[in-house]
């Protein structure tokens, strides 16, 4: 049974209804996923939501991808993306989204699952698709629209100078100063223009003057 399926879904991570159309040559396919669920050959994210377990994996799961499945429409942001792009140091667990919907945290199996909101009207700005290939692909912020995504999100951040700015971005967001250099400053500066934001104005001031 289960070899049948994982012939016929090619992905490590799949829903609901991919699952069954995987089982449909077998009679009663919800029970028989049951069965497969009990086993471990695979686990389920969330309802409607699946991967393979590691026995039958063809490769690592995305995730990533399941960020964007887990709760949308999302993409990758805030501390997440930050590490993923090496902004700051440390490794983040917790995988960080954005949405226009409300706050959510999904805590799975898998991994922690975090969603905050972003306005509507920037919510599609300085967004990039990412694709892994094979059809399967995630939505993620560029470098840019995190770091604004996360300053917007930080209330006591100090902006009233460019030198306090500087310090707070470096001391409370632990970022990289040399990789902020390295940021567009006009792409800030159109995302501060959309909130708008006197500390992504500040922001903008900073990386164009670095």
């Amino acid at each position: 049974m289960i070899a049948d399926l994982r012939t016929s879904v090619p992905f490590e991570e799949f829903d609901y209804q991919t699952l069954l159309q995987g089982l449909r040559q077998y009679a009663r396919p919800r029970d028989r996923a049951t069965r497969l669920l009990e086993a471990g050959a695979i686990i389920r994210v969330k309802k409607g939501l699946y991967v393979f377990g590691p026995t039958y994996r063809r490769g690592p799961y995305s995730l990533e991808v399941l960020a964007n499945l887990v709760s949308g429409p999302s993409y990758v942001s805030f501390e997440y993306a930050l590490s993923f792009y090496g902004l700051i140091p440390e490794r983040v667990t917790t995988i960080t989204s954005a949405t226009f919907g409300k706050a959510r945290t999904f805590d799975t199996p898998l991994a922690r699952f975090s969603y905050r909101p972003v306005p509507r009207r920037v919510f599609p700005t300085g967004v990039r698709l990412v694709e892994l290939g094979a059809n399967r692909a995630f939505l993620l912020a560029s470098r840019e629209k995190a770091l604004c995504d996360t300053i917007a999100a930080s209330r006591g951040l100090n902006a009233r100078s460019r030198g306090a700015f500087q310090t707070a971005l470096a001391d409370d967001l632990r970022i990289d100063m040399h990789q902020l250099a390295t940021l567009d400053g006009d792409a800030v500066a159109d995302l501060a223009s959309r909130w708008p934001s006197r500390r992504l104005a500040r922001l903008a001031d900073v990386i164009t003057h670095e």
